[in-house]
């Protein structure tokens, strides 16, 4: 057994940390001698290494004791979590370990590279890495691809120039850049809801990216209301006008809560793949909500809401969620 000091040195923490664990529940030493001094087991040991690995993993102290006692995540799980942080630390010091080396590479031949490409390089990259493995980076794309790159500029300069000169969503200029807008996300992804997913969430959250890109938060949202308007048009063909206008109405009002959902769903598939945790509940119930919230649970409108899914490919572009990830969710909803 160690004592509280003894336990404080190798965990890095000081002995009133301990000593508060203690006083709030969240770690209660195995033994107490009859002088008072608290003794740790083996045990307590390896819960404290649980707590640890949460509270870098970004929960908060006074949730981590709820935790442990109700999700029923075992030892393995903590750790498994730890070491996928990790990898990505790794990863993120791997990649810039390669920049460097390559700047390395351009200096000692002599290039000078202009300061204003020194710093929007950098910049993008730590951007990137905030959503992107090296695997991912490696085939994005707009990273590796100058003509990508242009091809990009080109068309964020033309919806800008629509834009400004007031063409709404529903317009057919709107709709001709929506589609050569889709086009290019889906060849440029390879179609991976995921990435572009973390795309839209990189160019909605980063004022870096916004400016670097020109795809500012207003035109983020306007070409979200175009490729809207383009699906509603698809959607139309089966539905009934009552169901496309309540198909209407959702994107308006609840629209954007599905990309940040479709990536909640994917990490918390590969955390919990049995669907035990009460997050994986929680996204799986968030999911069924939105869905009845835009489509309803008429058995005749859920017919026509699959065959436009089936016979439209435009619907398919970006689909958030995989057959395994459905068959997921149901699983998980099942138990709820």
């Amino acid at each position: 057994m160690l004592k509280i000091g003894q336990l404080a040195k190798h965990a890095g923490l000081t002995v009133r940390t301990l000593h508060h664990y203690d006083d709030i529940g969240l770690l209660r030493p195995s033994v107490r001698t009859d002088a008072g001094y608290r003794l740790y087991h083996r045990d307590d040991v390896a819960r404290l290494q649980q707590i640890q690995a949460l509270r870098q993993l970004g929960m908060p102290l006074a949730d981590i004791g709820s935790f442990l006692a109700h999700s029923g995540a075992s030892a393995l799980t903590i750790v498994e979590r730890q070491l996928a942080a990790l990898q990505k630390r790794i990863n993120e010091s791997a990649r810039m370990h390669a920049h460097l080396l390559q700047l390395h590479a351009r200096l000692a031949r002599g290039e000078q590279p202009e300061l204003a490409e020194w710093l929007t390089t950098l910049e993008q990259m730590n951007m990137y890495d905030k959503y992107f493995s090296k695997e991912e980076l490696a085939n994005l794309r707009i990273v590796n691809d100058a003509s990508c790159r242009a091809e990009w500029a080109a068309l964020v300069s033309e919806v800008a120039e629509a834009m400004k000169a007031g063409a709404t969503p529903g317009s057919l200029d709107a709709k001709q850049l929506g589609h050569r807008w889709m086009t290019m996300l889906e060849r440029d992804t390879g179609g991976n809801a995921s990435i572009i997913a973390r795309l839209d969430a990189m160019h909605a959250n980063e004022p870096a990216i916004q400016q670097s890109t020109g795809i500012s938060v207003a035109m983020h949202d306007y070409i979200a209301e175009v490729i809207s308007e383009i699906k509603l048009d698809a959607w139309a063909k089966y539905l009934l006008p009552v169901e496309l206008e309540r198909m209407r109405r959702h994107h308006r009002t609840r629209g954007k809560e599905w990309f940040p959902l479709f990536e909640a769903i994917r990490e918390q598939f590969h955390i919990d793949p049995e669907g035990k945790m009460p997050e994986s509940k929680k996204v799986a119930q968030h999911k069924f909500s939105l869905f009845q919230d835009m489509v309803g649970d008429n058995p005749e409108t859920l017919e026509r809401f699959r065959a436009a899914l089936a016979n439209e490919p435009v619907l398919r572009v970006a689909r958030g969620l995989t057959d395994e990830l459905m068959a997921w969710l149901r699983m998980v909803h099942a138990r709820a």
